[in-house]
């Protein structure tokens, strides 16, 4: 069971159009950071715009997938648009990322996901700039970039 992927089966709604999302799909293929954040968490409103830049930097080597982990979607929304964010979102609500991966319950969390779907590392933890994620990807993930 350990090779599984750890958000199969994990069903939440995009941010930006409320379609559903498949999360072990969004994250298929493709080394993947997951960052769940709330629209109140401080240190999430300065890691962000720095996985946006890392995201920009990585293109298609590494996918960022933001977590809203709080019932405000309206917040959540208008927080990403002051931050000038256009990372893919999704909202959950339920925290049901955190239960299925294991995350502590604190803010923000980032989860690097292999391209297999199995979980490589959960930092909980802002991150301070990009060459921080970068090296953090490197070292769990294997990808530089």
């Amino acid at each position: 069971a350990g090779s599984d992927a750890a958000l199969a089966g994990v069903q939440l709604t995009c941010l930006a159009d409320g379609a559903p999302v498949d999360l072990a799909s969004a994250v298929a293929g493709t080394p993947t950071i997951v960052n769940l954040w709330a629209y109140w968490c401080a240190p999430c409103a300065e890691e962000l715009p720095y996985l946006q830049q890392f995201s920009d930097r990585a293109g298609d080597a590494v996918n960022v997938l933001t977590v809203h982990t709080d019932p405000n979607e309206a917040a959540a929304l208008s927080r990403l648009t002051d931050y000038g964010v256009t990372l893919p979102g999704v909202q959950d609500a339920r925290t049901q990322v955190r239960s299925a991966v294991g995350a502590p319950a604190v803010l923000p969390v980032s989860v690097l996901v292999r391209a297999d779907g199995t979980v490589a590392q959960i930092l909980p933890q802002p991150f301070a700039s990009v060459d921080e994620i970068a090296a953090l990807v490197e070292t769990h993930l294997g990808v530089a970039v």
